[in-house]
C-alpha cells in the first residue's frame, strides 16, 4: 500500500513517501480502508520525537492519528462490526492513517452517520473528541465564560461550538486574520501577544471561569493570571507548564461512546469541523506543513480514498 511517514525521528526532512505491506488487524482491530485523514499537531510531535517517551513507534512509521473509511478485515473477538460498514476513529498503536490502509482498536471505532461525510468523520476521532472530553470535563455551568487558549485550530473550533451548546460564553486566542471564522463560531477573539491578559480584561473584567489551553508555554503564562481556580485550567498542549501552573493535562476517554457523541453533535448540525483544505495523498507534506506551522484556520484533512 501506499503511505506517508518518516523513517527517523526529526524534521520534515525525516518524511517520506512509503511502499508498505497492507497490514493484518490483531484481535480486537480492524483494517479500515481509508476514505479521509484529519491532520493534528500531534502528527508532527510523534515525528519530531516530542512523545517518544509515550509513543515510541517503529521504522519506518506511517503518520496519521485519526481516520474514516470503511472496514476491509475484521480481527478476531470484536464485535459490532463487519465488512463493509463506513466507520471513523483513532488509529492502533505504531499505525498511521495516511495511507491507503490502517488498524484502528474496535474499542475506538464508531459507525459514521449516513449523513455525516467522510471527510467531517475523519476530523472527530482526535480534534473532535479532544474538544468534548476538553468541555465536558470542566463542567461549566450555562451563563459561565471558558477562554479557549489556541481557538482556531482543529480542537479549539470543535471546542467553542460544544460549549456554545450547552450556553457557555466563549472567548478565544488567535491570530486577527482568523476574526472571521472566530466570530463565525459564535465566540469573541483576542489576538494573542504582548498584553493579551489585558485586552480579555476589558471585555471581562473579574476574569474567566475556565481555560481550555491548546497553545502551552509562554501563551499559557500569558492568560493563566485571568483564573483564579486553577481547577479550571486544562491543556491539551503543554502538560508540564500546566501543571507548574496549578492546572493539569486533560483526561481523554478515547472509547467509541464519545465519537458517537461528536458524530451525533455533526449529523444534528451543532458541529461543523470546519475543513479548511482537503489535500490528496499525494500532497500530504503540504497538509502536515500547514498545520506544523500554524497557518490552518480549522481542519486540514488528506483525502486517500
Amino acid at each position: 500500500m501506499k503511505a506517508y511517514g518518516f523513517t527517523e525521528y526529526g524534521n520534515s526532512d525525516t518524511q517520506d513517501f512509503l511502499d508498505l505491506d497492507t497490514p493484518s488487524p490483531m484481535p480486537g482491530e480492524l483494517l479500515i480502508e481509508v476514505k479521509a485523514s484529519g491532520v493534528n499537531p500531534v502528527d508532527w510531535k510523534i515525528r519530531s520525537g516530542h512523545l517518544r517517551e509515550f509513543q515510541e513507534r517503529d521504522m519506518p512509521a506511517v503518520l496519521g492519528s485519526e481516520v474514516s473509511g470503511v472496514v476491509r478485515k475484521v480481527g478476531q473477538d470484536v464485535d459490532g462490526f463487519t465488512e463493509g460498514d463506513e466507520v471513523f476513529g483513532t488509529v492502533a498503536p505504531n499505525s498511521g492513517s495516511f495511507a491507503e490502509y490502517t488498524l484502528t482498536p474496535a474499542t475506538a471505532t464508531s459507525h459514521k452517520p449516513a449523513h455525516v461525510s467522510f471527510t467531517d468523520a475523519s476530523t472527530l476521532g482526535v480534534a473532535g473528541a479532544t474538544a468534548y472530553d476538553g468541555v465536558t470535563q470542566l463542567g461549566l455551568q450555562k451563563g459561565q465564560t471558558l477562554l479557549i487558549n489556541g481557538i482556531s485550530g482543529g480542537v479549539g473550533v470543535a471546542a467553542a461550538q460544544i460549549a456554545r451548546d450547552l450556553g457557555i460564553n466563549v472567548v478565544g486566542t488567535a491570530s486577527p486574520d482568523k476574526q472571521e471564522l472566530i466570530e463565525s463560531l459564535g465566540a469573541i477573539l483576542v489576538p494573542y501577544g504582548d498584553g493579551v491578559a489585558d485586552r480579555i480584561r476589558q471585555i471581562m473584567p473579574d476574569g474567566v471561569d475556565a481555560i481550555f489551553d491548546l497553545a502551552g508555554g509562554d501563551g499559557l503564562r500569558a492568560v493563566v493570571e485571568l483564573l483564579t481556580d486553577r481547577t479550571k485550567l486544562i491543556t491539551a498542549a503543554d502538560p508540564g507548564t500546566a501543571e507548574e501552573l496549578g492546572g493539569h493535562q486533560i483526561e481523554r476517554d478515547r472509547t467509541s461512546r464519545v465519537l458517537d457523541a461528536v458524530a451525533s453533535l455533526v449529523a444534528d448540525g451543532k458541529l461543523d469541523p470546519h475543513v479548511e483544505d482537503i489535500i490528496a495523498l499525494d500532497d500530504a507534506p503540504d497538509a502536515l506543513a500547514a498545520v506544523e506551522k500554524g497557518h490552518a484556520k480549522g481542519k486540514v484533512v488528506i483525502q486517500v480514498g
